[in-house]
């Protein structure tokens, strides 16, 4: 009897145990289950992301003014290049470009950012400067672009470009550097002579077709006109602009289809270092002389023609200035006007020799 007591009392612990652990899981299942659930709110908050140092509103100011520019010869397309309007009055809108880009063309058009095709007027050239007036129908001009001041910016400073690399297809593709160079030297072919042209230089992307176009300032001013780019394999991201400052002494001028007149001295030079050349013309130097110009014509009823000087003197210095070869010599002579009375010390025979000379014009 005992034993039967002691087995139900075993059972109905078992059951109790059984019943209570059943319990326990069955709560702890309607907490994770699907019984009882969480809530979980997440909140997105929209993040707005301002660049400081965009350049938007200075691109803004300029972008409608630019234009692409492309010449065609005997009905042929020839060049292609950038521009941009300075200037608009009641009649025609007035663009800068490079003399490159529509020399020896027959027919110019000018297509705006708005893919109007515009068939422009030469007004006035210049070979030496590189520089071209064109002139368009006002009522094509979007936008004119502000003139700056190179005196403004210093070497370091934010600079952009607006153009049209490769021609028409990629037409207002701005790029961005810095002024990398104020009052840089550049030695550059014409014709059949070498001259030297003061420019800044920038390692903002310059390629064909950005030729002039603007180099601009922070504020969206044009501080200079893209007119070439030191192309060597080793070298990367050197490009130049003539300061606007030297384009608006001859806007006025060019705009009136004028000449810009340059003094003539009247001679033909040649370099020190080209010494086989020399020969030719009977001339010997020195290996101790490595700077000046040789002359070696000298053309009639010129500033030169006028003076002392003679086949085979070296120009060693015009006023203050030593000249370095014969690109050189015409920067330093393109200094000076018409009527200018200069100083002009040469070297014969080993012995410096210093005269005056009046400059006069092609006539």
């Amino acid at each position: 009897m005992k034993n039967k007591l002691n087995y139900l009392i075993g059972i109905i612990i078992s059951l109790f145990v059984g019943c209570m652990c059943t319990l326990i899981v069955l709560n702890n299942f309607n907490l994770l289950g699907s019984n009882k659930k969480e809530i979980i709110e997440k909140t997105i908050n929209e993040v707005n992301v301002t660049e400081t140092d965009t350049l938007k509103n200075s691109i803004d100011k300029v972008y409608d003014a630019v234009v692409v520019i492309q010449g065609y010869e005997n009905g042929k397309l020839s060049s292609t290049g950038t521009g941009f309007y300075y200037k608009k009055d009641s009649k025609r809108g007035y663009i800068i470009t490079n003399h490159h880009v529509i020399e020896d063309s027959d027919l110019i058009k000018v297509t705006n950012t708005s893919n109007v095709e515009s068939e422009a007027t030469l007004l006035g050239s210049d070979e030496y400067l590189d520089i071209a007036i064109l002139s368009v129908d006002a009522k094509d001009v979007i936008k004119v672009a502000k003139l700056g001041d190179t005196s403004k910016v210093n070497v370091g400073d934010t600079v952009f470009t607006v153009g049209s690399p490769l021609g028409i297809k990629y037409m207002g593709t701005v790029t961005k550097g810095i002024l990398s160079g104020k009052n840089r030297q550049v030695t550059v072919s014409v014709s059949s002579n070498k001259f030297i042209m003061d420019v800044l230089q920038t390692d903002a992307a310059i390629n064909p077709g950005n030729s002039g176009g603007p180099l601009l300032n922070i504020n969206g001013e044009v501080i200079g006109v893209t007119s070439l780019k030191l192309v060597q394999d080793e070298i990367e991201g050197m490009g130049f602009a003539l300061p606007i400052e030297s384009v608006k002494n001859s806007l006025e001028s060019l705009e009136n289809g004028k000449e810009i007149n340059r003094p003539v001295f009247g001679v033909q030079l040649l370099d020190v270092e080209n010494k086989s050349m020399l020969r030719r013309y009977g001339i010997e130097l020195s290996d101790k002389i490595n700077n000046g110009a040789i002359i070696i014509k000298i053309e009639k009823n010129t500033s030169a023609s006028e003076s002392e000087l003679k086949v085979g003197d070296i120009i060693v210095k015009i006023n203050d200035d030593k000249v370095k070869d014969s690109a050189h010599f015409r920067y330093c002579l393109y200094k000076y006007s018409i009527g200018d009375t200069i100083k002009v010390t040469y070297n014969r025979n080993g012995k410096e020799n210093t005269i005056s000379v009046k400059l006069t014009d092609k006539s």
